[in-house]
């Protein structure tokens, strides 16, 4: 790892360009750094107690799984795919740990899209206490946005990501949306002064329908964003202080986590959390415990439980490749329609995968080069599907 800032040898090394922090090959170190890239907000562990990580180590060396590119071990995947952190828990305990690319087990690391899931946890608790009704429509909460695309939009087709609302989440598109969403989060320095300052302003901008609400899933990072501003709305709190009193708290986090802002001082939901790699494994915990942590249930049961209860008609033919029976609901990704498993994924190879039944979860932090890959995720679930018999044998 090439060390662009901070090297303690050489002040005059190369400076990373703000607008490429996130992207190869300078994100090997920024996912590590990113407050050092970007304004943030604490999330505060609380007082509590940490929540215990028992351990079992076993040796998983030998594991062996077909990629895409073959048939490999766990220490070559690992390492092909530019791991940065990794993780197995079974039956609650640690079975596996490590750290690569200079990651420390305090340091957080930024998880891009897993931060949707870390929002759905919060948001489901906000509806268990009757503050949010998923069935309402989204002006409800939010009637500045009865002039844009979302007019007509329940808060589940937003939750799903199922709402007609146009949004282009290309990343190499010249003017998409998503390119517009950089620029807005504060993540990069403006490039044209006629793009959106932050990102309810970016929401305001969404004025076209493309298709009728409820009809198809399509994968769009503005729909949590709107999901957070309900959250505030009805609350009167700042989304990082949400997380860290709802969830990071009484889960029993061991540290503080982060998340990044924008320049009105939104903390951005789909993308900006960032958190150590055992602390993303106890939030994996607390889903495998059906919500519970220290005897107290932290996120609904019921909740959870939804999860699995997708549509898989509606997911459309872009992720049918890497998961051919997959679906999303409530920002959670089903691996197939009877199966219990549902996961996290993040660009460039954040994932956290769950089996409830199996009481199994892998966690994988990554840099690798590209950000959307349809084998990667293939790979990923190979890996997962070999380590969790693995672990059902030993």
């Amino acid at each position: 790892m090439q060390p662009w800032r901070r090297d303690p040898k050489n002040p005059g090394a190369p400076i990373i360009p703000r607008g490429e922090w996130d992207f190869p090959p300078y994100h090997r170190w920024t996912f590590q750094h990113v407050r050092e890239m970007v304004p943030t907000a604490q999330i505060w562990r609380g007082p509590g107690p940490v929540l215990p990580l028992p351990e079992r180590r076993r040796d998983i060396d030998g594991v062996a799984f077909e990629t895409r590119a073959g048939r490999r071990t766990l220490p070559q995947w690992l390492e092909e795919s530019a791991t940065d952190g990794f993780l197995v828990l079974s039956r609650g305990e640690v079975v596996d740990e490590r750290y690569m690319n200079g990651l420390k087990p305090w340091r957080q690391h930024l998880a891009m899209s897993v931060s949707k899931s870390v929002t759905s946890a919060v948001f489901g608790i906000l509806v268990s206490r009757g503050l949010i009704d998923p069935r309402a429509p989204v002006t409800t909460y939010l009637p500045e946005l009865e002039a844009t695309g979302y007019r007509g939009a329940t808060v589940q087709h937003v939750l799903d990501m199922t709402s007609g609302v146009l949004f282009d989440e290309s990343y190499t598109t010249p003017g998409s949306h998503m390119q517009k969403l950089g620029q807005a989060c504060g993540w990069f320095e403006i490039d044209d002064p006629d793009w959106p300052m932050t990102v309810w302003q970016l929401i305001l901008q969404l004025t076209e329908q493309e298709r009728p609400h409820g009809a198809v899933f399509q994968y769009r990072s503005i729909e949590t964003d709107v999901l957070a501003f309900i959250m505030q709305r009805v609350t009167g709190k700042h989304l990082a202080d949400l997380i860290s009193e709802e969830l990071w708290g009484p889960m029993g986090a061991e540290d503080d986590a982060y998340i990044t802002l924008d320049r009105g001082g939104y903390a951005l939901a789909d993308g900006g959390f960032n958190a150590t790699l055992r602390d993303f494994a106890r939030f994996a915990l607390l889903l495998l415990n059906g919500g519970k942590a220290h005897d107290r249930q932290i996120v609904p049961k019921e909740w959870i439980e939804s999860f699995n209860k997708a549509d898989h008609d509606v997911f459309g033919d872009e992720h049918q490749g890497a998961l051919p029976r997959g679906a999303y609901h409530n920002q959670f990704w089903i691996e197939a329609p009877d199966s219990p498993v549902f996961m996290c994924f993040g660009i460039f190879g954040q994932y956290i995968y769950m089996d409830p039944e199996a009481d199994f979860a892998m966690i994988k932090l990554s840099t690798d080069t590209d950000p959307v890959s349809e084998d990667r995720t293939f790979d990923m679930l190979a890996a997962a599907h070999a380590l969790r018999s693995f672990c059902a044998r030993s």
